[in-house]
């Protein structure tokens, strides 16, 4: 995908955490505008609005046939599940894939919290009441294919196709086609499928003659989980990972390709997010934005090699509930006073086992230069007043509309989740593994 497109080095996640980065993705909104921060557990009673639009009702407007298969996490109560939210079908987990009993996968201790099922669904029903570890070797493998099917069975109609693949999370699961076989390792081994898997849909897209209208972007939902070591992977050269503002937790490897209109071979450094995507999209397709505010903009013109400036004046990164923790504007990164979990220097866990962080705290303002100090080292706030001063004030500005707990700042400008009012409805028991495992077009999986 570099070679044939471009790579985005300055692409961020809107926070560091699984359901607040995909609400972000799913609205063109900073997550804690639509009221949905961390990681949702199972059966909360709250979860992704009906009420917002999401990326699949833009393309609905235009008549696309849409699907999801992998990780949703953005409520798993019936109305927050993807079919309620533009998506003509489904299939995967409704949330993280460590959400499971304590157990200890492939004989690696790994207990976090004693959630008590994991589930498989399909469309609005039960595959799997308890996903075990034969199944989650096989989910990189049954997204997959679900996603190759749906392409040969829409090669005539557009669509739009989300395939947020469970892992590279923790704990990791690969199929036995790809076991021991990277020479790096199990985390070798996952992402080598996770590459198998990009390659497959790819070759469906060509296979099908649609390389020419087909717009496919590669990325990810946060940084590494440092604390898990060996099965986390690395964001060198950038500071931290996954679960901090610090930009190696929230800016992400990024690809997209387009032959003939994405620029081959090219690399650009502009900073945009993924909150871009939805009206960016929304521009290609000539459908109308969101009747409520959000904080995306149309990245078109930098995707296609118009320019390579972005056209944010700034870009906010808020995390827990909401906390105002950094903001990024030009080459230059403001970190806000706030405690962040760190390693402190030490190596993570090995073979699943979960390192533990240390707290470390902000005391004051960092300014730190992207451009020449990507790995955020040096802190310039005090050799470069006025450009602290103003990125201060659009913190500022940020509070007023979005708040800031970190402040005391309400904010006016946040919409609340959706919530469960009386007995929440969860998927139906489907009525055999079989129907509601394999893609409806195939009969069964190809390997």
């Amino acid at each position: 995908m570099a070679a044939e497109g471009t790579r985005f080095t300055s692409f961020y996640s809107a926070q560091a955490v699984c359901s607040a980065s995909r609400a972000a993705l799913m609205t063109g909104c900073y997550p804690n505008r639509v009221g949905i921060s961390g990681a949702l557990a199972p059966h909360n009673r709250v979860g992704l609005s009906p009420e917002e639009t999401t990326i699949a009702e833009i393309c609905k407007q235009k008549d696309y046939a849409t699907a999801v298969y992998g990780k949703w996490h953005l409520g798993d109560e019936k109305r927050f599940l993807p079919l309620n939210q533009g998506f003509d079908e489904y299939f995967g987990l409704p949330y993280s894939n460590d959400m499971t009993p304590v157990g200890a996968p492939h004989g690696v201790p790994f207990a976090r919290n004693n959630y008590q099922k994991l589930p498989l669904i399909s469309q609005n029903s039960l595959a799997v009441a308890s996903v075990d570890d034969a199944v989650q070797d096989q989910l990189t493998t049954l997204y997959t294919e679900h996603a190759v099917d749906f392409i040969n069975r829409h090669r005539e109609k557009p669509f739009l196709l989300y395939v947020p693949h469970s892992m590279v999370h923790v704990p990791l699961h690969v199929s036995d086609r790809f076991r021991e076989k990277s020479g790096h390792g199990l985390f070798g081994d996952v992402m080598m499928e996770v590459d198998w898997s990009v390659g497959e849909i790819l070759g469906a897209i060509r296979k099908n003659g649609l390389d020419d209208n087909t717009l496919v972007v590669f990325s990810s939902d946060n940084g590494p989980w440092l604390s898990f070591g060996d099965h986390a992977g690395s964001a060198a050269p950038l500071r931290e990972g996954k679960g901090t503002s610090w930009d190696g937790g929230v800016r992400v490897p990024t690809l997209m390709r387009w032959p003939g209109h994405v620029p081959a071979g090219r690399s650009c450094d502009a900073a945009l997010m993924t909150i871009d995507l939805l009206p960016t999209v929304a521009k290609l397709i000539g459908a109308d934005l969101p009747a409520r505010k959000i904080d995306g903009l149309d990245i078109g013109p930098v995707i296609f090699g118009k320019t390579d400036q972005s056209p944010h004046e700034v870009l906010y990164f808020y995390y827990q509930v909401n906390s105002l923790e950094a903001l990024r504007s030009g080459k230059w990164k403001l970190e806000l006073p706030r405690t962040y979990r760190t390693l402190s220097g030490r190596p993570g866990g090995t073979d699943g086992r979960e390192a533990k962080y240390d707290q470390k705290a902000i005391t004051s303002p960092e300014l730190h230069d992207l451009t020449a100090d990507p790995g955020q080292q040096h802190d310039l706030a005090a050799e470069n007043p006025e450009v602290l001063q103003q990125l201060l004030t659009l913190a500022d500005k940020a509070r007023a509309d979005l708040g800031d707990d970190l402040t005391g700042n309400k904010g006016t400008g946040r919409r609340g989740p959706g919530k469960v009012e009386g007995d929440a409805v969860f998927p139906d028991q489907f009525s055999t593994l079989q129907d509601a495992v394999h893609p409806p077009g195939n009969g069964g999986p190809g390997r």
